[in-house]
């Protein structure tokens, strides 16, 4: 909207219009309708009553080291009703992108998890490079390192056993002629329980653009193509689309950036304060982190609509 985002708590009163006006509503996972392994109270009675009203439900994250089996078996768990097919994460989306957007004819050198490994297979891409890549020999035997002829593109998701070498073998296939250079998503840091947090996939993606000097294209929240992925298998039209999401940068600027109307919890990462500071800063780059609505919790939407 030209005014920019209101910020506005959803109120009692405000609950149903804004969802009588979607058909469509997206969910970010960790801080919104889970946190770790304990279902958000209140939250699988809200999933479940939407999609029993008639609405499409779809989860939407930047983790990439689950496939989406494996989301839908943990929303089963939870209590939470939900498909495979309206699970959308970064290691789907990814192999997605390689195989539609970029056409690739070739393999992949992966950065990444198992489950990325998974999806990627799941679409016919072959890969290598998943588990540890211990260092040998000395910088010249780095500078030479035997690389598969048949990769024509690296991808950099959140990969537990990053290395030197590893580093180091992007590198020197992204030197090659017409390398593609993928990422999952930029998030520099995972919030953990009682305000830790440890790196997160942005911080491996950044070393390999620095090695290589060259900028990966992603493909996570909150670039356009994981509303893109989504918006085309089920046909959703984005002015009937509600986003909800516990990140400003990421949740609530991907429904900026496809103009999608904006929810943001407080259950996960970001505040009230955060959005405001956003709104009042005067740059037209952070008005795309002010979200339309906020609410404590998603369970705040169960005593108005249903």
């Amino acid at each position: 909207s030209v005014g920019g985002r209101s910020c506005r708590r959803l109120s009692g009163a405000l609950v149903r219009p804004l969802l009588d006006s979607v058909d469509c509503v997206l969910f970010d996972c960790d801080g919104v309708i889970w946190r770790g392994d304990q279902a958000i109270p209140g939250a699988p009675q809200v999933i479940n009553l939407l999609k029993e009203s008639g609405k499409k439900v779809f989860f939407v994250t930047n983790n990439s080291t689950k496939t989406r089996k494996m989301y839908a078996d943990k929303l089963a768990t939870l209590g939470f009703h939900a498909s495979e097919e309206e699970v959308f994460g970064t290691a789907y989306c990814s192999a997605m992108y390689l195989k539609t957007v970029c056409r690739l004819d070739g393999k992949v050198y992966l950065i990444g998890s198992p489950a990325m490994r998974q999806e990627l297979e799941a679409v016919g891409i072959q890969q290598t490079g998943v588990g540890p890549d211990p260092v040998s020999g000395k910088q010249s035997d780095w500078a030479n390192v035997a690389l598969d002829p048949e990769v024509k593109a690296v991808l950099v998701g959140f990969d537990e056993h990053f290395s030197y070498m590893k580093l180091n073998r992007a590198l020197q296939y992204l030197s090659q002629q017409g390398c593609l250079f993928v990422g999952t998503n930029r998030d520099s840091r995972l919030p953990l329980e009682g305000g830790k947090a440890v790196p997160g996939t942005g911080c491996l993606l950044q070393a390999v653009e620095t090695a290589a000097q060259c900028q990966a294209q992603t493909v996570g929240k909150p670039n356009r193509f994981m509303y893109d992925c989504v918006a085309s298998q089920f046909g959703l039209s984005r002015d009937r689309c509600l986003m909800v999401g516990d990140r400003l940068d990421t949740d609530i600027m991907l429904g900026s950036n496809c103009g999608l109307k904006t929810l943001l919890t407080l259950t996960g990462v970001s505040t009230v304060a955060d959005a405001e500071a956003h709104q009042q800063s005067g740059c037209a780059e952070r008005q795309g982190m002010v979200p339309d609505y906020y609410v404590e919790s998603i369970a705040d939407l169960l005593p108005e609509y249903f």
